[in-house]
């Protein structure tokens, strides 16, 4: 079966830095692209950075320089170091896959539980 399972989120003061991780497993032959969302009380969930197996990325406007987006395919995990973090980057974060072929079969889009990232004095 397989999971992702994400870490690493908590609470930070303004200014300050997290380091999510992400790790999937579940017999992976590869995935396509990871990549992070979030989502805030009330709002819709969005993009925050994205990453292909080849190494390209994306990023929303509104966390360009401060955070980025990183993967070892070896261990089919994503991370996003957020730093210069504001209380608008308070939300949700959830991990996802897309082109996702292990030996259980091919996942088009999967998703972790999430985890909490507050920013706050």
């Amino acid at each position: 079966q397989v999971q992702l399972v994400e870490s690493g989120g908590g609470l930070v003061q303004p200014g300050g830095s997290l380091r999510l991780s992400c790790a999937a497993s579940g017999s992976i032959f590869s995935i396509n692209a990871m990549g992070w969302y979030r989502q805030a009380p009330g709002k819709e969930r969005e993009l925050v950075a994205a990453i292909t197996s080849g190494g390209s990325t994306n990023y929303a406007d509104s966390v360009k320089g401060r955070f980025t987006i990183s993967r070892d395919n070896a261990k089919n995990t994503v991370y996003l170091q957020m730093n210069s973090l504001k209380p608008e980057d308070t939300a949700v974060y959830y991990c996802n896959a897309e082109g996702l072929n292990s030996w259980y079969g091919f996942y088009p889009d999967s998703w972790g539980q999430g985890t909490q990232v507050t920013v706050s004095s």
